[in-house]
């Protein structure tokens, strides 16, 4: 699938900004994977098995494992509170930014300081549904100056594992199905 069928939603992610040094590129693939945190590692992990765990507790809708569907649901939201302490520790806010859209393709955001198009950058991505965090690098593609003074920056990923690339996508389909609803219950509402 190319980079650019995928869809992105305006939504604020918290994310961590590293520009490369001026020349630098991003490293092949075998040390990229090499290079990603161990956390960011299990994280992903995580998210892959809860995905399972969400089918096998659907199948368990009889009423005899209605308390143990509960009680495995209540330990996973568990688990996924601590991942979710444990990942913003490896939050630096010297680095730190909030995302105007984000897919699985790209993301934007606002910043004070202005990137050239063709600069890399370090990335961190901190996701709270599902809680994970990804790690990747990507090219900007876009900095439009803005009346107030910040940049609009658009990155591209260029290094991105494809189970990120799978988180990216269930966390954007998150927000879409999040936005759906309340514009929903607006229309519920003024019809009331």
């Amino acid at each position: 699938m190319n980079q650019d069928e995928y869809f992105s939603v305006h939504a604020g992610l918290t994310i961590n900004v590293e520009p490369l040094p001026p020349g630098a590129g991003v490293p092949e693939m075998l040390a990229f994977q090499q290079e990603i945190p161990p956390l960011f590692r299990i994280a992903s992990e995580c998210s892959s098995l809860d995905e399972g765990l969400e089918h096998s507790l659907s199948q368990l809708s009889k009423d005899e494992f209605k308390a143990l569907a509960n009680y495995l649901t209540a330990q996973n939201n568990k688990i996924n509170l601590l991942l979710s302490f444990v990942l913003a520790q490896q939050d630096d806010a010297e680095l730190r930014f909030i995302t105007h859209t984000f897919g699985a393709s790209q993301l934007s955001y606002f910043s004070p300081v202005a990137l050239s198009e063709g600069d890399h950058v370090r990335l961190k991505l901190f996701l709270d549904n599902p809680a994970a965090a990804v790690y990747a690098y990507a090219e900007v593609t876009q900095c439009l100056p803005q009346q107030n003074g910040s940049h609009e920056i658009t990155l591209r990923y260029v290094c991105l594992m494809e189970d990120d690339r799978d988180l990216l996508i269930r966390a954007a389909l998150y927000f879409q199905q999040k936005i759906l609803r309340q514009r929903a219950q607006q229309r519920s509402d003024n019809k009331s």
